[in-house]
């Protein structure tokens, strides 16, 4: 067994996994090839960083500082491999290039910039890790952005990244902590929009992101769930959400905004101002589908990275080890 360590440099957080790899022998008895040792996330906010489309020095320095912790506990914690991947807040930054390589002139380690594409085929694989995906829409809000992929007969047939998230939709249109009835309206109809401009382009079928199910990743989702224990006071998080769920936490907000702070204060405190942001725009995807559920999803983006270059990389260099050992 071997640890490797995956670090996420999201807009809203920058996230360090721990991850112990089985050997392939120790995982025929398992239900996947991993398992989790540390989860250390840092609340960094990139996304306010980014002033006029451009990720700023002190936006860099941020990152920095954040990034130099985690390297060093994935030192101590003697991890073989290291591997840093960054989305939306970098990706879209019209200085990307340059924000990248100050990054990692700064912190000795070189940084993988996912594209739009990839970051929804990851999350793709990794939400289907634990139990396949059929036919529905995954989506994943992120800080920065939100990515839909279309999912029909257990395969990823494409999807979406709209350039809004929860992070930067609470920076663009909340005045204070929690948005008002009419800031809500706002991000709605900016989300709707930048859906609509999407579609347009006719990258997909103009029907593909109909679908009776949804399946969720992202602190977002699991935000609105937990608010939920909050609110209902549950003995467990629901494993599922519906339109009505997140009515239910969008009208307590308007209604009754002091219940709905404490309760995020219990919840989830370091999510207290992306909570609101992030079920609008959950809201609008199930508006948009038609959905009737969203089937919450243990595994994202970070597993299907892990599984798809590290794992699976590691198989095929076996693979071929033994395939050069036979023909000698």
């Amino acid at each position: 067994m071997s640890h490797c360590a995956v670090i996420d440099l999201g807009s809203n957080t920058i996230r360090l996994v721990v991850y112990e790899i089985r050997s392939s022998q120790d995982a025929r008895d398992k239900n996947r090839p991993f398992r989790s040792l540390v989860n250390d996330k840092v609340m960094a906010g990139l996304a306010a960083y980014v002033v006029d489309g451009v990720f700023s020095d002190e936006g860099i320095k941020c990152a920095t500082s954040v990034l130099r912790g985690h390297l060093k506990r994935a030192t101590a914690l003697r991890c073989k491999q290291v591997h840093i991947f960054a989305t939306a807040v970098l990706r879209n930054a019209r200085n990307c290039k340059e924000a990248v390589s100050a990054l990692e002139r700064n912190i000795g380690h070189s940084i993988v910039v996912l594209s739009a594409e990839e970051e929804a085929r990851l999350g793709f694989i990794g939400a289907g890790i634990d139990e396949p995906l059929t036919n529905g829409t995954l989506v994943d809000i992120g800080g920065g952005s939100t990515e839909l992929s279309c999912v029909r007969n257990s395969r990823d047939q494409g999807g979406l990244s709209i350039a809004m998230g929860s992070l930067s939709s609470f920076t663009r249109f909340v005045s204070a902590i929690l948005p008002t009835e009419n800031e809500m309206a706002a991000i709605n109809q900016a989300f709707c929009d930048l859906l609509a401009e999407q579609l347009d382009k006719g990258e997909l079928p103009a029907n593909a992101l109909c679908a009776n199910q949804l399946y969720g990743v992202g602190g977002s989702i699991r935000a609105a769930a937990k608010m939920l224990v909050q609110v209902r006071h549950l003995s467990e998080r629901p494993s599922v959400l519906t339109p009505a769920d997140i009515d239910e936490l969008l009208k307590l907000c308007v209604e009754e905004p002091h219940r709905f702070a404490h309760a995020a204060l219990k919840a989830c405190v370091e999510r207290v101002h992306t909570i609101v942001p992030g079920c609008v725009i959950l809201r609008a995807v199930f508006e948009e589908s038609g959905a009737r559920e969203l089937r919450i999803c243990k595994h994202g983006i970070r597993e299907g990275f892990l599984m798809t270059q590290v794992i699976e990389r590691q198989r095929e260099g076996i693979n071929n080890e033994r395939t050069e050992n036979g023909s000698n």
